[in-house]
């Protein structure tokens, strides 16, 4: 099929949504599908069969855009819209694929040229609003929620990334056409560069006993506030310990390291910032323990899908964030305190049988459930059942 894909993201940049976007990309031009996909002017160009790229202008002023909704987006957002609408009045296609935001008016678009839309939601944008503290007003909240539920109405499809999602939409529309997919795609099957020269433990000195890794975003809602508060009784037990922390801007790691000092903890932390893709099965590698304190949400951190492959033992809070893939068979569970956090990981610790036992079923479980092959033939039966709708369409005209 030809399709026009919507990606109000800074892309490629390593993050949740675009690393989405990217194996979206990587598995609908691999089964031969041909996209146009329109994105912002940042990130970087990862090059892919059978995808051109159709970045909005430069905006000068716009060097970055933060995670979450901001005023920046609505601004990029709006270019964006313009930059649709040239490829539409040019081209033709089959279906706008919009992700995020880009649902909003891909939807409308799509009906008003004539062809099918594709929703592929990530999250549901009215909880992010105040997930990010964006607004406490409600009739911004209502009027969020409103164009939402009008998207799904409008689109012929969706695609929901986590159980939670899957359940929301079902609710609202129980007739509409949905396939739950989640991020289970490995980066190592885009990015196929090695690094074998980079010893990551003589680089970020991790020379302590038990590595402690946390990889992912700082945004409050993952809860690192949590984990450096629980890390006060790890470490009274357990001294050899380094907590290792995969992620963030520049001025997200500098207020943890801050908070790190002013708490005389800083001979426990190490800071790598952002990572190439590539480098964090490296991380996984040596990790002894992998954390996900997240404490807000309910979409499933991507993370949590190579957590459950590398065979490491898993540390997680009881969130429905976590609990809709994460079961007490795979992972310790927490309650989202500081105290219980620390209690779940000094519990590994204490216990080698019970490390060995979560990580073989969490191994088990990624192979049986959360697949690259079960990711394939999901993206396989939506855009299957597209092109059954597109027939039937044609024979009605």
């Amino acid at each position: 099929m030809k399709i026009l894909m919507i990606a109000p993201q800074p892309f490629f940049q390593p993050r949740g949504t675009p690393i989405s976007v990217l194996h979206r990309l990587n598995t609908l031009s691999k089964l031969g599908h041909k996209i146009d996909l329109v994105t912002y002017h940042l990130g970087q160009n990862i090059p892919f069969e059978n995808v051109n790229y159709h970045r909005i202008p430069n905006i000068p002023f716009i060097k970055k855009i933060k995670v979450g909704p901001s005023k920046t987006k609505i601004i990029v957002d709006l270019v964006m819209v313009f930059k649709v609408l040239q490829l539409l009045f040019k081209n033709k296609y089959d279906v706008i694929h919009s992700h995020e935001e880009g649902g909003f008016f891909g939807a409308w678009l799509a009906k008003r040229f004539g062809m099918m839309h594709l929703y592929d939601m990530h999250s549901s944008l009215p909880q992010q609003l105040t997930n990010f503290k964006f607004t406490k007003l409600k009739f911004l909240i209502k009027s969020f929620e409103r164009l939402e539920e009008s998207t799904i109405a409008k689109s012929d499809a969706l695609i929901t990334i986590c159980p939670e999602l899957y359940n929301y939409v079902n609710e609202l529309f129980p007739e509409k056409k949905q396939v739950l997919i989640e991020n289970v795609a490995d980066n190592s099957d885009v990015f196929k560069q090695e690094i074998p020269d980079l010893n990551i433990k003589e680089k970020y000195q991790l020379n302590s006993h038990t590595i402690i890794l946390y990889a992912g975003t700082f945004e409050p809602y993952q809860g690192l506030d949590l984990l450096i508060e629980s890390s006060h009784d790890v470490i009274s037990k357990f001294n050899n310990v380094t907590f290792t922390l995969v992620g963030g801007n520049p001025g997200q790691v500098e207020h943890y390291r801050q908070q790190v000092n002013r708490k005389k903890l800083k001979d426990h932390f190490v800071f790598t910032g952002q990572v190439s893709p590539e480098l964090v099965p490296k991380f996984l590698n040596v990790a002894d323990i992998l954390v996900t304190p997240r404490i807000e949400g309910n979409n499933t951190p991507l993370k949590i899908y190579s957590y459950l492959k590398s065979g490491k033992p898993i540390v997680a809070t009881n969130h429905i964030t976590h609990t809709q893939v994460l079961n007490d068979r795979v992972a310790v569970l927490t309650e989202c305190n500081a105290k219980s956090f620390a209690e779940g990981v000094i519990k590994i610790l204490d216990d080698e049988n019970l490390r060995d036992e979560i990580s073989k079923n969490a191994k088990a479980l990624a192979d049986e459930k959360y697949s690259y092959d079960a990711y394939v033939q999901k993206t396989i039966s939506i855009y299957h059942f597209l092109e059954q709708k597109k027939r039937l369409m044609k024979e009605i005209q």
